[in-house]
């Protein structure tokens, strides 16, 4: 699903990522684990499109990314990635539906069509009863699990995750866990997830531990 070869990226004099390369399969789940500053957050930018390198060659479901342009790469990462982050980023506006509905709109899904997708999804994470709420009426792993369905509208190849449960307690952190493989079993995806939690770390199918801007060993 995913193949990265010797990705280089630095911010000045600062390089971040050494050539890092790396291979994952469709409907896997891999963790990637690292002490602050080793390149984690850097690299998933890279895998999920938000940022270029500044070497190496990158393919996501058979599509050299890097020779796409601007249009074509906001359209592809609109319609097969999914990114949940450690703060929701939810529109304070908006209800958990409309939220969830915002991807579909960007692709240009009708109402009816957006609307019925993100209703299978938020009763699938249990929130149906609280589709009409805003973000402020909900709790802080309801608002995680909104931003969840969200990543999910448009029925995304690969979902990226940066520090889900990072602005979790402990018991939402492990249903929000929990979720990520329940979503796999059922949905397919491949989920790339960076988290400092060891539990959910360990949890994943890989896990991938980055030091100083490369991958030190591999633990099956």
């Amino acid at each position: 699903m995913i193949s990265a070869h010797n990705i280089k990226k630095s911010y000045g004099d600062l390089q971040v990522l050494k050539g890092v390369s790396l291979e994952i399969k469709e409907s896997e789940i891999v963790s990637i684990v690292g002490a602050s500053g080793a390149g984690k957050s850097t690299l998933l930018h890279i895998l999920g499109t938000l940022d270029k390198p500044d070497e190496g060659a990158l393919s996501i479901n058979n599509k050299n990314i890097l020779d796409l342009n601007k249009t074509d790469l906001a359209r592809f990462r609109n319609l097969h990635l999914g990114f949940i982050f450690q703060f929701h980023h939810l529109l304070p506006e908006f209800t958990a539906l409309e939220n969830v509905c915002i991807p579909a709109f960007i692709h240009g899904a009708s109402k009816k069509v957006a609307e019925s997708r993100a209703l299978e999804l938020l009763s699938f994470l249990g929130l149906k009863e609280r589709s009409n709420h805003k973000p402020s009426e909900l709790s802080g792993g309801e608002q995680q699990r909104v931003a969840v369905a969200r990543s999910l509208m448009n029925k995304p190849k690969v979902v990226f995750a940066d520090e889900p449960s990072g602005n979790l307690d402990s018991q939402n952190a492990k249903e929000l866990h929990k979720l990520f493989f329940d979503l796999r079993d059922k949905f397919g995806q491949t989920f790339i997830i960076v988290t400092h939690n060891e539990e959910l770390a360990n949890m994943a199918d890989r896990k991938l531990t980055m030091v100083d801007g490369n991958f030190a060993l591999e633990n099956d």
